[in-house]
């Protein structure tokens, strides 16, 4: 996964440079799926495991794309997680060539976010389980050499074993604000909630979406109050739609699509948006 990170971030440098020197109309820039990292309690063990799962899915990235090579604490941690899966890495040097080139030149940063992790040491094997089914509780998520991810008591959580912890966007924010300053703008590029809706008569009461959709917007309100140059949001999604992992059984949508009559109807959620949107106020 290490290679396959860097060769995605190189791909995408020379699309930038290529882009920036042709001088073609526009603005380009790149999306991110970013997943705040939490240590799972204040133990050192803990800290570090966090330490590791932030630096391979969020540090290595944001490095890449902003500073145009990889950061000592990065490598080392890459190193560190390699080590403990006997598996290895090497950078050609004129891939930081083109990284470096296209650091200064992305005009945006897309951020998709839609929970965030607490993490604890973990020692054993590798186990993956995605819960694509929305069964809760049959995620699972252990890497030897980074950590654990597991549930916080207190933080609520979707059927799909989603964290409902909007401070996790907020944070983000601040930290790239603070680590790589020249990150021109952002756009929220996806955020929204995955729910089992109730379709009855006509009439979709989707609540929890919307208390979703509240606590984020107020956090990415937070975010922008203190500075981040937040240009964008769009919500996931419009209406309900096919997903890779989880087929037609998890529904993002503000409208609810009957997929044997192609019918849409507005859900709660969509009327409420639709408020929020007019009168720009967070209700």
């Amino acid at each position: 996964i290490v290679a396959c990170l860097h060769n995605m971030m190189v791909a995408h440098a020379r699309v930038v440079n290529y882009f920036k020197e042709n001088e073609l109309p526009g603005e380009i820039g790149v999306v991110h799926s970013l997943e705040t990292k939490y240590a799972a309690t204040d133990a050192p063990e803990d800290k570090h495991a966090a330490f590791l799962d932030d630096a391979l899915s969020i540090r290595f990235l944001l490095d890449a794309t902003y500073l145009g090579y990889y950061s000592t604490e990065t490598l080392t941690a890459l190193d560190e997680i390699c080590e403990a899966n006997q598996a290895s890495y090497h950078f050609p040097e004129e891939d930081f060539v083109e990284l470096k080139k296209a650091s200064t030149r992305n005009d945006y940063l897309g951020i998709n976010h839609y929970q965030c992790h607490f993490v604890k040491a973990y020692d054993g094997e590798n186990a993956i389980h995605h819960n694509g089914t929305g069964e809760k509780g049959t995620s699972v998520y252990k890497v030897k050499g980074i950590g654990e991810r597991i549930y916080k008591e207190g933080i609520p959580r979707t059927d799909w074993d989603w964290l409902i912890y909007p401070e996790g966007l907020y944070d983000l924010l601040l930290r790239i604000k603070s680590d790589y300053p020249h990150y021109n703008k952002i756009y929220i590029t996806e955020n929204g909630m995955g729910y089992k809706d109730q379709f009855e008569d006509g009439i979709i009461m989707d609540q929890p979406r919307i208390d979703y959709l509240r606590v984020y917007l107020e956090s990415l309100s937070k975010a922008i109050t203190a500075g981040v140059n937040v240009k964008g949001y769009f919500l996931w999604s419009l209406m309900d739609l096919f997903s890779w992992t989880n087929g037609y059984n998890k529904r993002y949508g503000l409208f609810y699509v009957d997929f044997e009559t192609q019918k849409r109807y507005p859900k709660e959620s969509a009327y409420w948006y639709k408020l929020v949107s007019e009168t720009k106020t967070i209700i």
